[in-house]
């Protein structure tokens, strides 16, 4: 299985919001730290926020910080607020028919799959995978030097 960006965006947001604590953190600041797009950050964090994980401040000093303790949040649901299809084969999307005739057996092994991959996630809180805030430091590229 192969996560979305927007899922890996997601999981680092939470990680570098729980590094914070109730500090607020801005849209363009975390941009800068992951080398992200403020407008797929926007999105990440407004998905998050609908989703209860992240306490969205409105206004010209806004910002998000969590909503919940990093102990609270399950990285498994957190996947599947974020991660739209879990379709391991295409017979599994919607619309699609399948051209073997008879009982399939892959559809079984998909879920089975899909579910370990997902039990994993499960397992883990937000908590398990906390770093210092220095772990998220920003350094501005060094000056170029001219010649």
């Amino acid at each position: 299985m192969h996560l979305t960006k927007f899922s890996d965006y997601a999981l680092r947001v939470l990680m570098i919001a729980a590094a914070r604590g109730q500090d607020r953190l801005t849209i363009d600041e975390t941009a800068k730290i992951f080398g992200i797009s403020q407008g797929h950050l926007k999105k990440v964090v407004l998905k998050l926020t609908r989703a209860g994980f992240l306490r969205g401040i409105k206004g010209r000093t806004g910002g998000y910080h969590l909503a919940k303790r990093p102990d609270e949040i399950n990285l498994g649901a957190v996947l599947r607020v974020t991660e739209t299809d879990f379709g391991v084969f295409e017979c599994f999307q919607d619309g699609k028919a399948c051209p073997i005739v008879g009982p399939c057996r892959l559809p079984a092994v998909g879920r089975k799959a899909v579910s370990a991959f997902l039990g994993a996630f499960d397992q883990m809180t937000l908590a398990d995978m906390a770093l210092p805030a220095s772990a998220f430091s920003f350094a501005p590229p060094a000056p170029r030097s001219e010649p």
